[in-house]
């Protein structure tokens, strides 16, 4: 029997396609994450289903449930949290959680009603700060980088106010929850606003921001960088790494970078 052009092209697509989907031990993959915003995962998804994976965002109201449940099998990956979270989530709940990619990081910026520099920020002025340690230390970091203040040697990425050594302007911190930094903005010189809220409150990090945290060294090692999350166990899966790899492209970059006015920027290369 003769077949014709169209059959045999047809049969190798076929072949093809069922060749890559078999190339993976699962064909669902469920990906916890926070918050409704997650559309740069959806290219992923996309080339995911041609390839006869079925990739599920399974979406969590607040941060400790998605390590969890990743914890409890109940989801295979997420992506939501810093590193610096997962690995003081890891060890207070004995967790066996590791990183296995970036996906973004968020600066954390610098905003004021009253001055348009830190230069101008002068000796006695307030600043505010989130409360959360891992915001307190990020921001303490950047004001150390800017000359204001000197922290011991030791505190690591995370110090906290008491790991101050030198404050040289007699500068005074002021500590709220981080949704409400910026609402504090009328009565402080200047204060950090986590990228989120600062657009939710119609700021543009990349534009109204004073001043904005160095972002460089995106790799892995970089505690404030968010990332894709797997058991310890199955951190070297195929599949995984594959998505890790389909997550680092440029139409995920694309959309980041579109989406987001510099709240959120890719953190990694492609």
């Amino acid at each position: 029997m003769k077949l014709s052009v169209k059959s045999v092209l047809a049969s190798v697509v076929l072949a093809l396609v069922s060749t890559q989907a078999q190339a993976w031990d699962k064909t669902n993959v469920k990906v916890g994450v926070v918050g409704e915003n997650n559309e740069f995962w959806q290219p992923v998804i996309d080339k995911l289903r041609k390839e006869g994976v079925n990739l599920e965002l399974v979406r969590f109201a607040t941060y400790p449930l998605p390590n969890r449940a990743l914890e409890d099998g109940e989801i295979d990956l997420n992506a939501f949290q810093t590193g610096a979270f997962l690995k003081t989530e890891s060890k207070e709940h004995n967790y066996h959680l590791v990183a296995i990619g970036t996906t973004v990081i968020a600066p954390l910026s610098l905003y004021s009603d009253k001055i348009k520099s830190p230069k101008d920020i002068k000796a006695g002025d307030t600043v505010t700060l989130a409360n959360d340690p891992i915001s307190t230390g990020r921001g303490l970091r950047v004001l150390e980088d800017l000359g204001f203040i000197k922290i011991k040697d030791g505190a690591g990425y995370l110090p906290g106010p008491s790991d101050v050594v030198e404050n040289k302007q007699n500068l005074k911190f002021f500590f709220v929850d981080a949704a409400n930094t910026y609402n504090t903005l009328p009565d402080v010189t200047a204060g950090f606003i986590n990228g989120g809220y600062a657009v939710d409150h119609g700021l543009n990090p990349r534009t109204d921001a004073i001043y904005t945290e160095k972002t460089e060294g995106w790799g892995l090692e970089n505690p404030f960088v968010n990332v894709i999350a797997a058991r310890e166990a199955e951190k070297d899966d195929p599949l995984y790494q594959h998505i890790v790899e389909l997550y680092h492209s440029k139409e995920v970059a694309d959309i980041i970078s579109n989406s987001y006015k510099g709240a959120l920027i890719p953190a990694f290369k492609y």
